[in-house]
């Protein structure tokens, strides 16, 4: 195995970022990131219950509660 690494990685954490401007529940641009998390089962359980009883997506539920909490700062 050569000694080159897989990936590069970008020079900053902006570089990590595409901002798209999306809308919270639009579908994902082409510029999204998979971000994978552990939860109980009982946890993802509610979670999957949430989402159907709001007619919504887990993904698209999800999306919105980290946008809620994580807005995008302004300059």
């Amino acid at each position: 195995m050569s000694g080159k690494p897989f990936a590069a990685r970008p020079p900053g954490a902006e570089a990590w970022v595409q901002d798209q401007g999306d809308r919270p529940g639009a579908r994902p641009s082409p510029f999204t990131a998979r971000l994978t998390i552990d939860v109980t089962p009982a946890c993802r359980g509610r979670i999957k219950i949430a989402a159907f009883a709001r007619g919504q997506t887990v993904a698209d539920m999800v999306r919105a509660l980290l946008d809620r909490e994580f807005p995008e700062e302004r300059a």
